[in-house]
C-alpha cells in the first residue's frame, strides 16, 4: 500500500483478506445483499471506510438520484417533490422516489434496493439510522439530509430552514397586533426543526417581557386532528388564549376547526398563525397568516448539492440554511376588546 493512491490499490479481495472472510461475503456487503451476520457486516463495512475501496463504475450505469420520502400524500411533500423533479430533470438525471415508514423492515429493504440501484447521489427527507448513513458512505454513493429533524454528525450534508427566526418572527407579530396571551401547538420536541421553532417563540416572548406559560405550549403530533384537539383544550380555557402559533400549516386548519366548532371567529376572536406557507393555506378562509419556509427552493438547493457531491465535487458549503419569511393575511389580528 506504498506509493501513489493507496485507495486506487485496494480491492475486494485485500477487503476479504484483511477481514478474514471470503470474497463474496465481502461482495454481498458492497451490493448491499442479505446473508452475512451483522457483527461480519459492521467488520467489513468499518474496513471499506478504512481504505477507501471504491466499487469500479459499471460502463453504462444510469443517471439517477434517489429521494427517499416517509410521508409522500402530504402537501409539504409534494411541495419537495416538485423541487427535487425540477432541479434533477434541468440536469438530466432521472429521480427514483422511494417511500418508506419507519418499521425496519422497510427500511432494510429500501437500503439494499437503493445500493442495487446504485444511484449518484440521495437526497433523504426521511430519517435514516446512523447505520444506514454508514451503508451509503461506504459505497460512496453521497447523500443530503433534507430540514434538521435529528442530531446529526458535523459533516453530514444537509439543507433547512431559520426555524428558530421563524418562530421568533411569527410571535413578534403577534405581540405587535398587542397579544399577551399567546399559545403554541408545536410537534414532537426530539424533532429539532419544531423545537428550534418553540425556542423562536419563546425568545420573543421573553425579549418583550411576557412570560412563558408553560400550559400555553402543546406538542402533538404534526396532523390536522391533534391541531384540531389541541385548539380545543386550549380554547375551553377559562384564561384561554387569544392567538395560537402552530408548527406547521396543517396544525392550524386544525386550529380553524376548532374555533369554529366553540363558536369563535377568525380573527376577531382568535388571530392563529401557521408555518410553512403552504399553497393551501391562501385558499382557506380567512387565509392564512404563515411563515414562509422555502419548500421547494429548499429542495432545489439539497438536489444541487446531492448531485454536486455525486460528481465528486467539493462544495464550499454542505450545510445550508435557507430564510424563512412572514407572509401576513387575514388570520391575524389585535386581540378583542375584552381580552386584552
Amino acid at each position: 500500500m506504498q506509493g501513489g493512491d493507496p485507495y486506487r490499490q485496494v480491492t475486494i479481495a485485500y477487503i476479504a483478506e484483511q477481514a478474514g472472510v471470503s470474497i463474496p461475503t465481502v461482495s454481498k456487503v458492497i451490493n448491499g445483499r442479505s446473508g452475512v451476520g451483522a457483527q461480519t457486516r459492521a467488520r467489513i463495512e468499518t474496513l471499506i471506510n478504512e481504505y477507501g475501496y471504491r466499487r469500479p463504475e459499471p460502463a453504462g450505469r444510469a443517471d439517477i438520484m434517489e429521494l427517499v420520502m416517509s410521508d409522500l400524500e402530504s402537501m409539504w411533500g409534494l411541495e419537495i417533490i416538485r423541487g427535487v423533479e425540477r432541479t434533477a430533470r434541468e440536469q438530466n438525471v432521472g429521480v427514483v422516489l422511494a417511500d418508506f415508514d419507519q418499521r425496519d423492515d422497510e427500511t432494510r429493504g429500501w437500503v439494499e434496493q437503493a445500493l442495487a440501484r446504485r444511484p449518484n447521489c440521495v437526497v433523504t427527507v426521511a430519517q435514516l439510522t446512523q447505520a444506514q448513513r454508514d451503508q451509503l458512505t461506504a459505497r460512496s454513493i453521497p447523500f443530503v439530509v433534507f430540514d434538521l429533524a435529528s442530531e446529526l454528525q458535523d459533516d453530514t450534508p444537509y439543507v433547512g430552514a431559520t426555524n428558530w427566526l421563524g418562530g421568533r418572527s411569527a410571535t413578534r407579530h403577534l405581540l405587535e397586533l398587542g397579544h399577551r396571551r399567546i399559545a403554541m401547538i408545536s410537534g414532537p420536541d426530539h424533532v429539532l426543526c419544531c423545537r428550534a421553532r418553540v425556542d423562536g417563540y419563546r425568545s420573543a416572548l421573553e425579549a418583550a417581557g411576557v412570560p412563558v406559560e408553560p400550559a400555553l405550549v402543546r406538542r402533538v403530533n404534526l396532523c390536522h386532528e391533534d391541531g384540531r384537539t389541541a385548539g380545543h383544550d386550549l380554547l375551553r380555557r377559562l384564561d384561554r388564549p387569544t392567538a395560537i402559533f402552530t408548527a406547521n400549516d396543517v396544525l392550524a386548519i386544525g386550529v380553524y376547526r376548532a374555533a369554529r366548532e366553540e363558536g369563535l371567529r377568525i380573527p376577531e376572536d382568535l388571530s392563529v398563525v401557521g408555518f410553512d406557507d403552504l399553497p393551501v393555506v391562501s385558499w382557506v378562509d380567512p387565509p392564512l397568516t404563515s411563515v414562509h419556509q422555502p419548500l421547494r427552493e429548499m429542495a432545489a438547493t439539497a438536489t444541487t448539492l446531492a448531485l454536486a457531491l455525486g460528481r465528486g465535487e467539493k462544495p464550499a458549503q454542505t450545510r445550508i440554511e435557507l430564510v424563512t419569511t412572514l407572509t401576513v393575511r387575514q388570520s391575524t389580528g389585535p386581540p378583542p376588546p375584552e381580552r386584552r
